[in-house]
């Protein structure tokens, strides 16, 4: 079996490298159940020698190029994205079951993220600033924060470190990025990509380990000037200490339980089409996953019918086939956490009005899609993010206590509201405490349109125009204009 897998190497200072230590570790599929890649064991050595190589660049080549020069680089790479979608997109399917039907349509627009901030690149400007003292202009330049540790998940692995690799080299800075142990591969299968594109060697680099300690002593490197992280809000915190350490800046984006609101008047099959999107697709392993159902006590049973009939029919197999609606999930450690949350469901007395546990005849990884009803706001299967295809529901009486249940959970990434009419929904929408509200519609994302969270689901804003700056600093330039001298004990 050894010789049948596949073999991947690191990049770190622009060439492909083993572990330091020669180690490696084997990625499984969790629709076969079997190994099929071999991936280095990285470790503090190699976080090391990419720091050193990512802060060599920024020194180097990199650091002197324009903002012109980067656009254009960034462009190369998304043409090169978009050539490669298809080895990318069989890479994620073979390493965390993502339904291929879905990763092909996100590596085909993922280039997408590259040109948007490819346009940016070069428009990254300071501004004259009027003195109070005429014997001084002031004026300001914006520069890149230095080397970014950009740590990334398993459930997306390429779009989410996209959202960090694009803004930062949009804005001049170096990159070691550690992907998830659960799903590297395709991460490494990006990193032959940057040379092709042309970046100077170091610009990016990728450091992929077994152990989370890898991770850690990434995020907590003294040679490292901001984090992005996305993840558990957990592993959040802990990056967030790391990085306090060494008073670096943050990006996280981390957990949510999102909720869809729906009103006596919506669509309902508009509706259930929306809620199943939210929850099921990508078997629910998703941030933004709208795993609470708020619905208007009228309504309540039709629409529970209606998203129980249709998850009961959505089709569960081999993510590479066409016809596949949801495949497994993607790790042996979240599928037990999984049937662990849908055990609690059942001993805290909730209804389960479709699936409820694994489906044993597909064997694997498998979970049905879940609907429980005679939830409370108590519920751990309503307060705790459960990150599978699981939706649990409650009702509503009026708009008021709709949105404080919505508003009754320490997340706040995204929500949903669905009615016909447009003065609630913009109403609503506006008291809803999360970073993206969806009316009509679920689970949108676009390079240009902010993402991030209130509350617990995190710090800072990926994608949209403003994205830029989290990886940029601010320094003011002052210049004296008469060339003479002034009182050395008086400010100004």
């Amino acid at each position: 079996m050894a010789g049948e897998l596949e073999h991947f190497r690191m990049l770190i200072g622009g060439k492909a490298v083993d572990a330091d230590s020669g180690a490696t570790f084997e990625s499984h599929n969790p629709y076969t159940g079997r190994p099929w890649a071999v991936v280095p064991d990285g470790g503090r050595a190699d976080v090391d020698a990419a720091v050193a190589a990512a802060r060599a660049a920024l020194d180097g080549e990199w650091g002197s190029m324009t903002g012109f020069a980067r656009a254009a680089l960034l462009r190369r790479l998304a043409d090169l994205v978009a050539a490669n979608a298809e080895r990318l997109a069989r890479l994620e399917v073979n390493d965390s079951g993502k339904l291929y039907r879905e990763m092909i349509g996100q590596l085909n627009g993922l280039g997408g993220w590259y040109q948007y901030f490819a346009g940016l690149a070069d428009k990254i400007e300071g501004r004259q600033i009027p003195s109070p003292n005429p014997n001084y202009l002031v004026y300001t330049r914006r520069e890149p924060v230095g080397v970014v540790a950009a740590i990334t998940p398993w459930n997306s692995p390429l779009m989410l470190m996209t959202w960090k690799v694009a803004p930062a080299l949009a804005a001049g800075c170096t990159l070691v990025i550690k992907p998830s142990e659960h799903a590297p591969v395709s991460t490494l299968g990006f990193a032959e990509l940057i040379e092709q594109a042309g970046f100077p060697p170091g610009v990016v680099n990728v450091v992929t380990g077994q152990s989370r300690d890898t991770g850690a002593a990434l995020a907590a490197h003294p040679g490292v000037d901001k984090v992005a992280f996305t993840g558990s809000t957990a592993t959040g915190r802990a990056v967030a200490r790391a990085a306090a350490e060494n008073i670096n800046k943050v990006t996280l984006e981390l957990g949510g339980k999102s909720p869809q609101v729906v009103f006596a008047d919506a669509d309902l099959a508009a509706a259930a089409n929306g809620i199943v999107a939210g929850v099921f697709a990508a078997t629910g392993q998703t941030c933004m996953a709208g795993s609470r159902l708020i619905v208007h006590q009228d309504v309540h049973d039709e629409l529970i019918r209606l998203v129980a009939e249709r998850a009961a029919g959505i089709k569960l197999g081999d993510p590479n086939g066409p016809d596949t609606e949801m495949g497994p999930v993607a790790n042996a450690p979240q599928y037990q956490k999984v049937l662990g949350y849908l055990q609690t469901a059942k001993d805290e007395g909730a209804t389960i009005a479709c699936g409820g546990g694994a489906d044993s005849g597909l064997g694997g990884l498998f979970v049905k899609p879940t609907v429980l009803t005679g939830i409370t706001p108590e519920s751990t299967v309503y307060r705790e993010e459960v990150f599978g295809p699981v939706l649990a529901a409650l009702t509503f009486t009026d708009e008021d206590e709709a949105i404080k249940l919505a508003n009754d959970t320490p997340y706040g990434l995204a929500g949903a509201v669905w009615t016909k009419d447009v003065h609630r929904a913009h109403r609503v929408a506006a008291r809803i405490k999360a970073g993206s509200v969806w009316i009509n519609a679920y689970r949108v994302v676009a390079p240009s349109v902010p993402f991030g969270g209130f509350k617990h689901s995190g710090l800072g804003r990926e994608n949209g125009i403003h994205a830029i700056d989290e990886y940029l600093e601010e320094k003011s330039v002052w210049v004296e204009l008469t060339g003479g001298t002034r009182d050395p004990f008086t400010l100004g």
